[in-house]
């Protein structure tokens, strides 16, 4: 979208535009000045103050909000100017602030209308909830959404209020409490937009619907009876039941005081709503949960940042139909790239080749777009895209033999310039390169299982490695959507590294008779997604116990007996359907235990051993600082983001009180305890 130069310019500011047309009406354009996203800060809110005193002055007869970006309207709040925060005091006046803007901004005489053209987010959808109509632009991205409670937080510019009056509790709930986006048509079928239009005739229906006179519908009839006093308390408490199983209030006090706010005042556009928002709001800001899920936000932007310029890949060929192989595969033709998909024959392209369409299906929903994703995604048995492509990852079976003839194979063929790039998750490169005649070409690419759900790809270069394939390493991560960790070339390289004695101390408290439940439950009651008996089912008990194997000598503990006499028996976990646990249906069958019954001592050496090996990959620079080690454990483990990494966590305990725990868990356990020289690098 560009700006209006529709007539008489009435104001023009830093990072905002108001004009004028012939027919009195008002087209008011933000176009955040050196930044190429609009987002909300104390400047931009401030001038959006002072276009409001013109605003109120003027005889217009509707206003046109819209964005300079070429797509999307607002991505929110400047998250940069959150650690100025520093008090609940300073929190709440600006949000007050902000709520007072968009007050005026609601109460303008005239109608307005907010036109969306792509993503609008956080407080920029909140601005959006405070004029009388909305309009998006047709587009089959999920990009309008409140996603406050990823950072620990609700809405704080009214939108607690506004969303659940214009679409009623059920739907302003789900995307409150999940932070998930929705999409141009889901959000017209639920009435948070008025129209769904075309790039081309958004000027022309953004006037009839200031000129019809109509307004929003408003929260469906059964929303507004949920919202009596009588019956508010029963679904506030079915809410928290279900939020409790995911977000426990002690760990994410954020969506248990969005549902006490609703509980109280019911939505209800009255000033106690408003100032109940913005209390809660400057509480929430303060507590440690907010703060690590605004520096996990703050790792994420860096490890975006992380990207060169290089020329973008196009073509990538994938060596491998296996379930890593053919997601990957499946994920670089969602993401734009043409794929070729090569296995030994066609017989065992085919399973991914149907498994990506469901996935296309899924996330792209139209037809159309299905048909093309699936257009990008090739069948090679024969090999031939080997010599076109920008990248060619290998990801087969975890052998170095079968590696080391495969890349000699391939190497020939590569184009000039082209990655070679193994999905390895434990061989150090090392083993792999010397059979090269340029081993300065390979690079590790590392993704994680599922690709479609982590984030975090691990860029492994070797000594030998060419810092120029490093770098198109990263730029090919980043160019699909994924977090690019540059590591070093080491067994079991980072997550798997720090993820192996947590794992092996699981398997020694299974061996001491403690049931798998219970030490699955210590870890999920410490923040965990899922515990570490339930994580080895679903890696697979036999990569696991190949890793085991590989990272044995490396961190002081032999391979667990117990995985290798399942895996003899062909109980691989959750893909045989058996393994520690008995699945049904993808789940283990074990018994119900309470949250937080779990035994500390349990969770204390899971956690130390996790922490411990942390710091062993600081001592060793596996990666280049402490905050990347939080960023590859955070995004490729999913270890308790509430905690802000495992490094973090122990900062925040105590490092001497880490220290002091592990020399009395070595006393009590063993020399595996022993703490880390790593710790002494951290501080306290």
């Amino acid at each position: 979208m560009t700006q209006s130069s529709t007539g008489n310019v009435l104001l023009s500011l830093v990072h905002w535009r108001l004009e004028s047309d012939a027919d009195g009406m008002g087209w008011l354009c933000f176009d955040r000045r050196d930044s190429g996203a609009n987002t909300l800060s104390g400047e931009t809110m401030a001038e959006l103050g002072t276009c409001l005193d013109t605003l109120e002055k003027s005889t217009l007869k509707g206003l046109v909000i819209h964005s300079g970006k070429a797509r999307g309207f607002i991505a929110g709040a400047d998250i940069n100017e959150f650690p100025a925060l520093d008090s609940e005091a300073r929190a709440h006046a600006v949000v007050r602030q902000g709520q007072e803007i968009l007050a005026r901004l609601e109460a303008l005489p005239f109608p307005s209308v907010a036109v969306l053209n792509g993503f609008a987010l956080g407080g920029g959808l909140e601005l959006a909830l405070a004029c009388t109509r909305r309009l998006a632009i047709e587009g089959n991205e999920p990009v309008f959404g409140l996603p406050e409670v990823q950072l620990g937080l609700h809405p704080g510019f009214g939108g607690t209020v506004r969303l659940t009056r214009l679409i009623g509790v059920r739907q302003a709930m789900d995307m409150m409490l999940t932070g998930r986006s929705i999409r141009p048509a889901q959000a017209k079928k639920c009435g948070l937009v008025d129209a769904v239009v075309s790039e081309s005739s958004w000027r022309h229906v953004a006037r009839l619907l200031l000129t019809d006179g109509g307004l929003s519908p408003g929260a469906p009839w059964i929303d507004r009876l949920l919202s009596l006093p009588l019956l508010r308390p029963r679904l506030a408490s079915t809410l928290r039941q279900k939020v409790s199983r995911k977000a426990p209030p002690e760990h994410y006090p954020a969506p248990h005081a969005l549902i006490g706010l609703w509980e109280k005042h019911g939505g209800q556009s009255i000033p106690d709503a408003y100032e109940a928002e913005a209390e809660s709001f400057a509480r929430l800001v303060m507590t440690p949960t907010s703060r690590n899920l605004v520096r996990v936000f703050f790792l994420r932007e860096r490890m975006k940042k992380l990207a060169t310029e290089v020329p973008p890949a196009r073509r990538v060929h994938v060596i491998g139909a296996g379930v890593m192989g053919g997601d990957i595969a499946a994920w670089c033709a969602l993401r734009g790239l043409e794929v070729t998909l090569q296995d030994r024959e066609l017989k065992f392209i085919e399973p991914a080749l149907e498994r990506a369409r469901k996935f296309f299906e899924r996330k792209l929903r139209q037809p159309e777009a299905v048909s093309a994703a699936m257009s990008r995604l090739s069948a090679d048995p024969d090999g031939r895209g080997t010599g076109t492509a920008d990248v060619v990852i290998e990801a087969i079976f975890e052998d170095l033999s079968a590696k080391r003839e495969l890349f000699a194979r391939a190497e020939p063929q590569l184009k000039a310039g082209a990655i070679l790039a193994t999905n390895t998750s434990s061989i150090p490169l090392e083993a792999l390169s010397d059979c090269l005649s340029e081993p300065g070409r390979l690079i590790g690419i590392h993704f994680f299982n599922p690709v479609a759900k982590l984030p975090l790809v691990e860029v492994v270069a070797a000594a030998a490695s060419s810092p120029a394939a490093v770098d198109a390493g990263i730029g090919f991560v980043h160019r699909i959507g994924k977090l690019p960790l540059p590591c070093r070339s080491h067994p079991g390289f980072l997550v798997n590294r720090i993820l192996a004695p947590y794992i092996a101390e699981a398997l020694e408290l299974l061996r001491e008779g403690v049931p798998p439940a219970e030490i699955d439950l210590a870890a999920t009651d410490f923040g965990m997604p899922m515990g570490p008996i339930e994580l080895a089912d679903s890696v697979g008990l036999d990569v696991s116990a190949h890793v085991a194997r590989i990272l044995a000598p490396v961190i002081g503990r032999e391979p667990a007996p117990e995985i290798e006499d399942l895996v003899r028996q062909k109980h691989l976990g959750l893909k045989s359907g058996q393994g520690f646990y008995t699945y049904r249906e993808r789940k283990p069958v074990r018994p119900s235990l309470p949250h937080g019954s779990s035994d500390p001592g349990v969770q204390d050496r899971l956690v130390m051993a996790l922490l411990n090996e942390a710091a062993n990959c600081l001592q060793e620079g596996i990666v280049a600082d402490a905050d990347l080690i939080d960023a590859g454990v955070i995004f490729g483990t999913g270890f308790a983001p509430f905690r802000g990494g495992p490094l973090n966590h122990a900062r925040q305990t105590g490092v001497d009180a880490v220290v002091s725990r592990l020399g009395q868990l070595a006393t009590q356990h063993g020399s595996r305890f022993q703490p880390s020289p790593g710790w002494k690098l951290l501080g306290n």
